[in-house]
C-alpha cells in the first residue's frame, strides 16, 4: 500500500506542485479505481491514495495520517459532494456507501446473510478509529431500513448521535425515483432512540 504522506503532482512540463495527501479511498472495482486515480490527478476530488483491497483487509494502522476516509468509494462522489457543500478537504470525516445488493428489492434478498453485507467491517474501523463524523447511504427498501436500525444501534452504542433521511433522485432533477437513505453520525453528541427520525 502506498505511502500517504506527500506526493509531487505533475500538472504540466513547466512546474510541479507539492500536495498533501489528505484522503484515503477504498474501492475494489478496477474500473472505479482507475477513475478515482484520474479524478485525484485532475484535482476534481480531494488528493489522496486509492486502496483496492477489500475493506475486510483494512486495519486502523492503514488509516493513520489521513484526514478523510472514503469506503466503497465508487468514483469519489462523497469527496466531490463534500467539496460542493463547502466541507474542506482538511476537515475530518469518514464516509461509506455499503453495498446495497443484499437489501435491494432487485437483489437476491439474502440480507444480513449475504457476503456483501460489509457494515460489520466498516463499523469495526469506526469503533477503532473514532472519527468525529461519519456519513453513509443505503437503498431505501424495507430491508434497507432494517439495515439502518443495525447501523444506528451499533453507532449509538459507541456514543454517536445518528440521524437519517430518505431522499429521491427525482427530487434533484433525475428522471427516476431511486429512493436512498442518507445518514450521518456525530461523536460529539450522544444519540437517543426516541429521537430517531426518517423523513
Amino acid at each position: 500500500f502506498p505511502s500517504h504522506d506527500t506526493t509531487w503532482r505533475d500538472y504540466n512540463s513547466d512546474y510541479y506542485e507539492f500536495v498533501l495527501m489528505t484522503a484515503y479511498y477504498n474501492e475494489i472495482d478496477p474500473y472505479n479505481v482507475a477513475w478515482l486515480k484520474e479524478l485525484i490527478s485532475a484535482g476534481a476530488i480531494a488528493p489522496g491514495d486509492v486502496d483496492d483491497r477489500s475493506i475486510e483487509d483494512v486495519t486502523p494502522n492503514d488509516l493513520r495520517g489521513y484526514v478523510q476516509c472514503h469506503f466503497f468509494a465508487g468514483i469519489g462522489v462523497w469527496s466531490y459532494a463534500l467539496r460542493q457543500s463547502g466541507w474542506a478537504d482538511d476537515r475530518p470525516i469518514y464516509t461509506g456507501s455499503c453495498p446495497c445488493q443484499p437489501f435491494s428489492q432487485a437483489g437476491k434478498g439474502k440480507g444480513f446473510a449475504d457476503e456483501r453485507h460489509l457494515w460489520p467491517a466498516f463499523h469495526w474501523l469506526i469503533k477503532q478509529c473514532r472519527p468525529e463524523t461519519v456519513m453513509g447511504e443505503q437503498v431505501a427498501s424495507k430491508d434497507g431500513v432494517t439495515w439502518l436500525d443495525l447501523v444506528q444501534d451499533d453507532l449509538e452504542g459507541e456514543n454517536y448521535s445518528v440521524r437519517a433521511a430518505i431522499t429521491a433522485a427525482c427530487g434533484f432533477g433525475a428522471p427516476h425515483i431511486r429512493k436512498r437513505i442518507y445518514w450521518v453520525a456525530n461523536s460529539e453528541r450522544t444519540g437517543s432512540r426516541k429521537n430517531r427520525e426518517i423523513s
